[in-house]
Parts: C-alpha cells; sequence; structure tokens
C-alpha cells in the first residue's frame, strides 16, 4: 500500500462512500452543510473512493418503516431505489443541520427509512448493513454538535453499521444565533477544530472500511439471525438448563 509518492501512499479505489445530504434547502439553495460535505468527499475522491452526496429532501421519499412504502398505502416512494445505492457504498455518511438543539427532521427520516431496511439480511445470514463503515456530519449556529452525533452514530451502529474512532464532525459556531458555515466571515472553513475532526474522520472511515473489506466484512459466526432462527445458539447458555 505504501508509494514513494505522498499523494499515492494510500489508495481506496476499490471503495465507495454515500453522504445524506439532509438539509431542509432544496436544490439549488446553498446547503451550509454540503459545504462541510465537500471537506471530507474532497480527501476521499483525492485517494480514489467513489463518492455520490444525496440531497434527501430532493427526492419523494415517504414516511414509514417498511421496505418500500408503497406497500402500505404510499402512492411514490423513492426509498427502494436510494436503498440500491446505500447497499452499494462500503461508507455511509449522514449529515445534516440542528434546530432547536437536535438532528433536523430530514435527518430523522432517513435514519427511519434505514431502520425499515435492517431486517434484511446479507448473503452470510447476517443483518444487512455488517461490513460497511459510518459516520456524520453536522452543522448549525446554535449549540448540539455532539448531541446530534450521539444519536446518529448510535442509530448506525444499532443497525449494524460499524463506528470507526472519531467519526463524527461539526461546526456550529460561537454560542447561540450567528453566521453560518458558509456565511461571509463565519470563519467555518477556517476552523482548526472543525478541520482536524473532519480530516480525521475521513481517514478513519477510509481505513476501516478497508480494513473490513480486505477481510471480508464482520466474522459471521455468532451474529446470523438466519441460523439463530432455525436454532443455533453460538454457545449461549440454554435458559431450559438453567
Amino acid at each position: 500500500m505504501a508509494s514513494s509518492h505522498p499523494d499515492k501512499a494510500w489508495d481506496f479505489s476499490d471503495l465507495t462512500a454515500l453522504f445524506f445530504n439532509n438539509t431542509l434547502k432544496k436544490s439549488p439553495e446553498t446547503s451550509n452543510t454540503e459545504g462541510l460535505i465537500e471537506l471530507s468527499r474532497s480527501i476521499m475522491t483525492k485517494h480514489g473512493v467513489k463518492t455520490e452526496v444525496i440531497r434527501s429532501i430532493d427526492h419523494d421519499i415517504a414516511t414509514g418503516v417498511y421496505p418500500d412504502m408503497r406497500e402500505h398505502g404510499w402512492a411514490t416512494d423513492e426509498w427502494p431505489e436510494l436503498y440500491k445505492k446505500v447497499m452499494a457504498a462500503d461508507i455511509l455518511v449522514l449529515a445534516g443541520p440542528i434546530w432547536l438543539g437536535d438532528n433536523s427532521s430530514v435527518t430523522k427520516h432517513i435514519i427511519e427509512r434505514l431502520y425499515s431496511c435492517s431486517s434484511l439480511l446479507n448473503e452470510a445470514g447476517q443483518y444487512a448493513y455488517y461490513g460497511k463503515v459510518g459516520g456524520c456530519i453536522i452543522t448549525g449556529n446554535e449549540d448540539g454538535g455532539k448531541h446530534c452525533a450521539m444519536n446518529m452514530l448510535y442509530s448506525l451502529q444499532h443497525l449494524g453499521y460499524v463506528i470507526p474512532p472519531q467519526a463524527d464532525t461539526y461546526w456550529v459556531g460561537p454560542a447561540g444565533p450567528g453566521p453560518s458555515y458558509l456565511d461571509p466571515g463565519s470563519g467555518g472553513p477556517q476552523n482548526e477544530f472543525t478541520n482536524r475532526n473532519t480530516t480525521f474522520m475521513t481517514w478513519n472511515l477510509m481505513h476501516l472500511a478497508k480494513m473490513l473489506k480486505t477481510h471480508g466484512g464482520v466474522p459471521a459466526y455468532g451474529n446470523q439471525r438466519s441460523k439463530w432462527d432455525a436454532g443455533a445458539r453460538f454457545d449461549a447458555p440454554n435458559p431450559e438448563y438453567r
């Protein structure tokens, strides 16, 4: 993996990354969240990762916790097609703004739709998201960066994603109302804390995704829902004999 040229020292060209931008603003309105996404995305792209950003609000994504809400009374639902992109990605990054100290309604919507598919299984009989890594990006001009990150990262790991060290980054400016990330004079793009955390998060996502892909994901023994349902107990004590 090493190379004499620093720009080619790490090759992640076999990885793909998907960013969900959960701004409340429809395209083409400027999204501060996308401004910070681009910092992470540019590092990935430089090292060969194939990236895509989906602005969630631009899509007709039904509300609900089933894989295809058209089967539950909705006329349209773009989630099944977006889910194909989720499953094709080694890295998933949830990104969005803070409102009232919490994640945006769009962020929560996407987490619910990820959850709607969490009972699906992969070829090894594990939950579908096993072997993929997740991180999060938060922007805003009010407090709550760590609270929002906890919610997103907990949700991702609960669904089966692997979370690397320091897998969150945010910019919220000074406490209280103020400029947004891309506003002139905000200091956001120049912020040392945010730039460092975004860089570390990005590299940790790439490193862990590469490790998992190289080694065939998370070992299957002990976590296969299909075998549990068939009666396997993976050395767990049988309560009948306690």
